[in-house]
C-alpha cells in the first residue's frame, strides 16, 4: 500500500541565507531589484527541485503581509508608493523615509507561540479588498515551468482576518469576511485555471478558544469556498489539538484535514469519528519546530492506530507545521566542537525532516526495501543512544535543584520600600532615559568577532577591540546625555547564543539559522543536557564598562523564558524542568554582578508571551512556572538593586497579574508601533512597579522626530504616573546603523527633557 506525503512549508532564506544577504545589499543600494528577484527565484526552484510540494510559501519578508498586499488590505498612508509594488512592499514591513515621504512600519507581532514574527493587518470599518497581485498564482506558474506541480499554500481568510487589528471603531474585523472571500475566491479560481489540483488553506486559530460567532463565520467562510471552486482543499492546522473545534474542522468538509499530533497525539481518536468518510487525515507526525530525530518506532506506532480505524488510502503522513521553524540541513554542520558528533545523530533539520517524512511513508505502506529497514534500524539505535548517553545527564545540577525552596523566588522586601533604596542609590530623574542593551553592531565589531572564533587573532588583542568598543559607546551615551548606560554588547553574537556558549548542556551549529522576521535570522542553541553555569559570563565586561563613568551601567543578561523558547530544547524532560535550571544559572550570574558593584540589572523577557499556550485552560500552569523561573534568576539580591526586564510585541491584557508577580523594580515594551496602546493594560491594572514603554520603533530605519515621541510620552502619562515612566527605545539597536542611532537617541533625550520641563510648569 501507498502512503501519501504531505509537506506544509519550507524555509525560504536559503541554504547559506542567501535572502538575507540579498535583500539587505538591495535596501543598502549595493544590488539592483532585478539581483534580488533572481536571487529569489533561485532559491524557490532549489526548494522545489529538492521537495516538489508547496508553492507560496516563498516570502520577501512575511507571509502574512503577501497575502494584504495580494488582496489590497494597503493602508492609505502608503498610497504614495503603490507605483512600485516592491517598493510599497518594504515600506509596509519597515516604514519608509526619503525623497519627502515620511510614514511608518505596520506592527508586528510573534506568530502565535514561536519567535517568529508576521506584519499585523490593518483593517478599517469600510475596508476595500481587491485582487492587486496573485502570488500564488504566479509562483505555482513559475514551479509549473520548471515541470513541477506543486501544491499552493494560502493563509486561510478567517486566520487572516483574527490575525489583524481593527485601526478604528465601531466594527468587529471578522465582519468583513465575505469582502474579503470575494478576492480570496478570485486567487482561487485562477489557481484552478492554471491547473492546480490541491490548495493548502492553514486555519491554525482552529486550534485556539473561538466564539460561537467565530465558528459560524467559520462554517459560511467554507461553505463559499467549497461551493466555488474544484481545487480540492488541505485544511491545516497546526500548534495545537482541536480539542472542542474537532467537530467544526469536519464539519468545514475538506478533501485533506491535517493535525498537528507532535503537541496533541491523542488528538486524532474523536476526529476519526466525525471525520466525512471522503475526508483523509495528514498526521503531522514529524515535528516542524524542534531538531530533534524523529522516533520512528513510536511515529509508526501512531500511523498504524489511525490506519486501523480509517484505512491507509486515508492516511498522509506530514509534518506537524511548515518547516520554516528549522535549520535547513544538518549536512552543512562541519563543526565537531560547537556541536558534538554524537549530538549531531539525534538531530534533523528541515532536509533530513523531509526525508523521514518519506521514509515514515514508505515503512507505514510496508514498503520493505533495503533502504526502508537500514533507515528503520540506524533510527533506533540513534534514539536509544540519546536516551542512555552520559552527556544528558549532570547529577551536581538535579541534586541543586532538589535543594530549591520557595525562598528562591522572594525579593527581601517588598517594591515600595524596594524603590525608595533605588531612588537614594540611583538619584535619577524623572523621565529617566536609558536604552534596552545593545548599541549598533558594525561590520568591524562582526569582523573581530569572526576573526576571533578563527584563531587569526589573539584572544589579548579581541579583548582590546571589545574595551575599545564598550568605551566609546560609554563615551557616547554621556555625549548624548542618557541616565542609565548600558555597555553595548559589541562581545556577543546573539542574545540567548552568548549565554548559551557558556553554560553546559547546550550545543551550538554554524549554519542552523532560523528566520525570526524579513532578513533577521538567528541560530538557536541546541539544549541536550542538563544546564549550569561553570563560570561568571558578563562580570569582567560589565565591570569594565562601569569603571569608565559615575553613571549607572546595566548589566545586561536574557532570562530563563527567553534562553528556553528561543533554544531547540530537549524534548526527554518537561520544558519547566530545564527553565529552571537555565533559572538558577542566571542567579549565580545576578549575584556575581551585585558583588561586583553593579546597581542596575537587566534580565530580558521578549519571550515570556510566546511561550504563552493558545489554549486559555492551558495557561496559568504555564505562566506560574515561567515567573517562578524569573522570580528565582532574580530574587537573591539585596533591596538597593535594582532588576529591570523588558518585553517584546506582546499583548499584555490576559496575562498583566503574572507580569506584575514577576516583580521586576522596572519593566521596559514594546510600544510605540501599537502607538501606547498596549500600555492601556497596565494603566486598568494598575500596575504598581515602574515602566519604560518604547517611544520609537528600532525595526525601522526611520528617525522619529522629538514631537513625535513627545506626543507618545504625554500618551503614556495620561494612564500612567510621570513618577513610573522611563524613557526607552522599543528594543535593542544591534541591527540599527550609528547614525540614526544617535540622532534617534538624541531626540528621545531631548522629549525627556520637554517632558521634565513640562511637568515643572
Amino acid at each position: 500500500m501507498s502512503i501519501r506525503t504531505n509537506i506544509l512549508g519550507y524555509p525560504r532564506i536559503g541554504a547559506n541565507r542567501e535572502l538575507k544577504k540579498a535583500e539587505e545589499a538591495y535596501w543598502a543600494g549595493k544590488i539592483s531589484k532585478q539581483e534580488l528577484l533572481d536571487t529569489a527565484a533561485l532559491i524557490r526552484k532549489d526548494n522545489w527541485q529538492m521537495q516538489k510540494d508547496p508553492s507560496n510559501d516563498f516570502s520577501f519578508y512575511d507571509q502574512t503581509l503577501d497575502l494584504s498586499l495580494c488582496v489590497g488590505a494597503i493602508p492609505h498612508r502608503y498610497d504614495s508608493l503603490r507605483n512600485d509594488r516592491l517598493e510599497l512592499y518594504f515600506a509596509m514591513a519597515h516604514g519608509y523615509q526619503k525623497d519627502g515621504i515620511d510614514v511608518t512600519a505596520m506592527e508586528m507581532t510573534k506568530w502565535f507561540d514561536t519567535n517568529y514574527h508576521y506584519i499585523v493587518p490593518e483593517f478599517i470599518k469600510d475596508q476595500h479588498f481587491e485582487l492587486t497581485f496573485n502570488k500564488a498564482a504566479a509562483e505555482f506558474r513559475e514551479a509549473l515551468a520548471l515541470g513541477i506541480k506543486t501544491k499552493p499554500v494560502l493563509i486561510g481568510p478567517v486566520t487572516y482576518l483574527l490575525l489583524g487589528k481593527e485601526k478604528e471603531s465601531g466594527f468587529n474585523r471578522i465582519e468583513l469576511i465575505d469582502r474579503l472571500l470575494s478576492v480570496y475566491i478570485e486567487i482561487l479560481k485562477e489557481l484552478e485555471s492554471l491547473g492546480a489540483e490541491y490548495i493548502q488553506i492553514d486555519e491554525p486559530f482552529l486550534g485556539t478558544d473561538l466564539s460561537d460567532y467565530v465558528k459560524e463565520v467559520y462554517r459560511k467562510a467554507f461553505a463559499r469556498i467549497n461551493g466555488s471552486t474544484s481545487l480540492k482543499i488541505i485544511l491545516t492546522t497546526y500548534f495545537g489539538g482541536l480539542a472542542d473545534n474537532a467537530g467544526l474542522a469536519a464539519e468545514l468538509n475538506p478533501n485533506v484535514l491535517h493535525i498537528d499530533l507532535v503537541r496533541d497525539p491523542e488528538g486524532w481518536k474523536e476526529l476519526v469519528r466525525l471525520l466525512p468518510k471522503e475526508t483523509s487525515l495528514s498526521l503531522g507526525v514529524v515535528d516542524g519546530r524542534n531538531i530533534w530525530k524523529n522516533d520512528f518506532v513510536r511515529s509508526l506506532d501512531l500511523i498504524d492506530k489511525v490506519k486501523g480505524v480509517i484505512g491507509g488510502d486515508r492516511v498522509i503522513v506530514s509534518t506537524s507545521c511548515s518547516l520554516l521553524h528549522c535549520p535547513i540541513d544538518l549536512d552543512n554542520e562541519k563543526n565537531g566542537e560547537s556541536l558534538p558528533c554524537e549530538v549531531k545523530r539525534w538531530l534533523a533539520f528541515a532536509r533530513q525532516k523531509v526525508t523521514e517524512v518519506v521514509t515514515l511513508a514508505n515503512l507505514a505502506g510496508n514498503s520493505l526495501s533495503y533502504f526502508s529497514k537500514a533507515a528503520l534500524q540506524a533510527n533506533k539505535a540513534d534514539i536509544e543512544d540519546r536516551r542512555t548517553s552520559a552527556l544528558t545527564n549532570n547529577e551536581e545540577v538535579r541534586k541543586r535543584m532538589a535543594a530549591v525552596t520557595p525562598h528562591y523566588s522572594k525579593r527581601k522586601s517588598t517594591f515600595r520600600e524596594r524603590i525608595v533604596e533605588q531612588h537614594r542609590e540611583l538619584y535619577l530623574p524623572l523621565f529617566p532615559t536609558t536604552t534596552i542593551g545593545s548599541f549598533p553592531q558594525t561590520a568591524d565589531v562582526r569582523s573581530w568577532r569572526s576573526k576571533f572564533k578563527k584563531g587569526e587573532v589573539t584572544k589579548e588583542q579581541y579583548t582590546e577591540f571589545i574595551k575599545s568598543e564598550i568605551e566609546r559607546t560609554i563615551r557616547k551615551q554621556e555625549e548624548i546625555g542618557l541616565d542609565v548606560l548600558v555597555h553595548g554588547e559589541s562581545e556577543r553574537n546573539d542574545m540567548v547564543e552568548y549565554f548559551g556558549e557558556q553554560l553546559s548542556g547546550f550545543a551550538f551549529t554554524q549554519n542552523g539559522w532560523v528566520q525570526s522576521y524579513g532578513s533577521r535570522c538567528v541560530k538557536p542553541p541546541v539544549i541536550y543536557g542538563d544546564v549550569s553555569r561553570p563560570n561568571a559570563m558578563t562580570v569582567d565586561w560589565i565591570t569594565y564598562a562601569q569603571s569608565l563613568t559615575d553613571k549607572p551601567v546595566k548589566g545586561m543578561l536574557t532570562g530563563p523564558v527567553t534562553i528556553l523558547q528561543w533554544s531547540f530544547v530537549r524534548d526527554d524532560q518537561p520544558r519547566a524542568v530545564t527553565m529552571k535550571q537555565i533559572a538558577l544559572a542566571i542567579r549565580d550570574e545576578v549575584q556575581d554582578l551585585e558583588k561586583a558593584g553593579i546597581k542596575v540589572i537587566q534580565i530580558d523577557e521578549p519571550a515570556i508571551r510566546e511561550g504563552l499556550p493558545l489554549r486559555q485552560a492551558d495557561r496559568d500552569a504555564y505562566l506560574e512556572k515561567a515567573v517562578e523561573a524569573f522570580r528565582i534568576s532574580s530574587s537573591g539580591v539585596k533591596d538597593c538593586t535594582q532588576i529591570h526586564t523588558h518585553m517584546c510585541y506582546s499583548q499584555f491584557n490576559d496575562i498583566i497579574r503574572h507580569i506584575a508577580a514577576m516583580d521586576a523594580d522596572v519593566i521596559t515594551i514594546e510600544c510605540a508601533r501599537s502607538q501606547m496602546n498596549l500600555l492601556g493594560a497596565f494603566a486598568d491594572f494598575k500596575y504598581p512597579n515602574e515602566i519604560g514603554p518604547g517611544v520609537y520603533d528600532i525595526h525601522s530605519p526611520r528617525v522619529p522626530s522629538v514631537d513625535e515621541m513627545v506626543a507618545l510620552l504625554r500618551k503614556a502619562s495620561q494612564v500612567i504616573s510621570p513618577a513610573q515612566l522611563w524613557v526607552n527605545p522599543d528594543c535593542g539597536l544591534k541591527t540599527r546603523g550609528w547614525v540614526e542611532t544617535e540622532a534617534a537617541l538624541r531626540n528621545m533625550v531631548e522629549a525627556a527633557l520637554t517632558m521634565r520641563n513640562n511637568l515643572r510648569k
